[in-house]
């Protein structure tokens, strides 16, 4: 019977690790997709006294549109990036995702995801460069644009004179994807010297719509000599001020999918700080280090500023081009990142490949079980001995049910004289264990795979199965509560899991047959509000398990007859 409690703590912990029950899951495992995806809403800047300018109260909200049509703008226009900087401030906040795969939800028509809005309007968000110090521009301060549109092949510079003749200067740029580039520049023309300090911010207000949860971070993040620190929105709100020191690295705020962040000169030092004021307004920044500049001298600074989606070859490639320490990180695959990643490319490949992401994840799982295919035989192998060796077994328990450590005697002489491994069921199931978190972190985490469709009704396979016979598959006009909301492929998932069952040899335990019995029916209830493309992987994983096991069983014989009782 060791087999089969081993086998049972094998199911019960991979249910715990990879699913829990509903009310712990929206804690902790993060299911699928919403209708809409949308972003927190932000708030005006609040930032450290004496080394970054301070601001006051939050401005009361108002109208978008009002609010962009009050200031001087530069327009911002890139392949995947549409809006305007205000130039009061030289603040980047406001922000379009232009690719037409980033809109709230899959609707026709429904608008493209908003990631920056500007300080006075409802979803206020945005990052903001420049100096402090004596004399330095006010975070408030009017800049003069060199020209009117910022595009990836014509940079912009942004120019503010002080009264005592020193020339501050933001040379930006953007590329084709999501990076700005902002090259910090002070003339001074003065006759004494002068003190300043370049910064960065990225200011909101509220907690992302986005849940938190120890498999998906969303809230405050950031890189400090090579360590990546996660901040959630309750840590920074209880603290007030989280303080770090770092050289180069980077700083800001993750959703879900969308990424804001402020990257210093990796080889400068910096002062960096998560941060919560009044009006539940957060914000990430850092500080440079002072720079003395003398008459007829200048300094320079770079700065790079993140805003946009969280692709994973987009983030990878910025770690790598420009030196960006764990950039990839900022999408949380967290320990089985060396399982998670390939399995995406993979996954990508295939999609491209296939032009259906829902024929990729099968392809996926075939791959997978081709992979697995030695192990798994096996497994099928050791199970089909085990079939055979059934009515043995049941007579040794009948025979030794008033000495149980006899009849375990007799059980392990049986597996020895038959060859049989009993613990070889048990390893497939924990190889799949890393496998299915990684495609889990997969489908969840990479944009990549929003709002992918598969066939017929699938039209999103980050979001659970939409239709469910709780209302006769959408014939009556209401929408059932998420977790008896059991769509169609959970479904199949269930009944699968049971088909499965039946061929492999039963407990002999009356109790282990009544928890393996119901197994299927809790998985499918517990799986219910997954991704559909969660869903699909594991009901054709089982449909190829059965299939397996069909073939080997047939290949290794039927049970022999049972024994005449003595």
């Amino acid at each position: 019977m060791n087999d089969q409690k081993n086998l049972i703590l094998a199911v019960v912990l991979s249910a715990l690790v990879l699913f829990g029950w509903s009310a712990i899951s929206e804690r902790f495992f993060p299911t699928a997709n919403p209708a809409a995806t949308k972003t927190a809403a932000a708030s005006d800047v609040v930032l450290p006294k004496g080394s970054v300018p301070a601001a006051g109260a939050a401005p009361a909200i108002r109208n978008r549109d009002q609010v962009l049509a009050e200031t001087p703008r530069l327009k911002i226009s890139t392949p995947n990036l549409v809006g305007s900087i205000n130039l009061k401030g030289a603040r980047i906040d406001d922000l379009v995702l232009a690719n037409p795969l980033y809109t709230d939800t899959i609707k026709p028509g429904s608008p493209p995801v908003r990631l920056f809005s500007p300080s006075g309007t409802a979803k206020a968000y945005f990052a903001q460069v420049g100096w402090t110090g004596p004399g330095a521009p006010p975070a408030d301060a009017v800049w003069t644009a060199s020209a009117t549109e910022l595009t990836p092949a014509k940079p912009v510079t942004l120019s503010w004179t002080s009264p005592a003749g020193q020339t501050y200067e933001i040379v930006l740029a953007v590329d084709n994807k999501f990076m700005f580039t902002a090259t910090q520049r002070v003339v001074n023309r003065g006759a004494g010297a002068i003190a300043v300090q370049p910064y960065a911010l990225v200011s909101r207000a509220g907690k992302s719509a986005d849940p938190d949860a120890w498999t998906a971070h969303v809230g405050l993040i950031g890189v400090f000599d090579d360590l990546l620190r996660d901040v959630n929105y309750d840590e920074a709100s209880d603290a007030g001020t989280i303080t770090e020191a770092s050289r180069g690295g980077w700083i800001g705020f993750t959703d879900k999918y969308w990424l804001a962040a402020v990257i210093p000169d990796q080889k400068a030092r910096i002062d960096a700080a998560f941060r919560h004021s009044a009006g539940d307004r957060f914000q990430t920044d850092f500080a440079g280090q002072p720079k003395l500049v003398g008459p007829g001298q200048q300094a320079t600074t770079t700065t790079h500023v993140f805003a946009g989606a969280k692709e994973v070859r987009t983030l990878d490639g910025y770690e790598e081009t420009l030196g960006i320490p764990l950039f990839g990180r900022a999408i949380d695959w967290g320990w089985f990142e060396i399982i998670a990643k390939p399995i995406f490319y993979l996954l990508d490949w295939l999609f491209v490949f296939t032009g259906n992401f829902g024929v990729a994840i099968i392809g996926l799982t075939i791959i997978v079980r081709i992979a697995m295919f030695p192990i798994a035989n096996k497994q099928f192998a050791s199970m089909a001995r085990m079939r055979i060796i059934a009515p043995k077994m049941k007579e040794l328990q009948e025979r030794y049910k008033d000495d149980r450590v006899r009849m375990q005697q007799e059980v392990m002489k049986l597996y020895q004289t038959e060859k049989v491994n009993p613990l070889a069921g048990c390893l497939p199931i924990l190889l799949q264990i890393p496998i299915f978190y990684a495609l889990y972190k997969t489908l969840m985490l990479s944009i990549e795979m929003r709002h992918q469709p598969f066939v017929l009704w699938i039209k999103d396979l980050s979001a659970p199965d939409p239709l469910t016979p709780v209302n006769l598959f959408g014939l009556l006009p209401f929408t059932p509560p998420q977790f008896i909301a059991i769509g169609v492929l959970p479904i199949l998932l269930g009944i699968t899991m049971w088909l499965q069952q039946k061929l492999n040899p039963a407990p002999m335990d009356e109790i282990q047959q009544k928890v393996f019995a119901i197994l299927p029916w809790v998985f499918m209830v517990i799986m219910a509000p997954f991704a559909a493309g969660l869903q699909l992987y594991w009901t054709t994983n089982n449909i190829l398990s059965i299939g397996q096991q069909w073939w080997l069983y047939k290949k290794h014989g039927a049970p022999v007859t049972e024994p005449a009782k003595s």
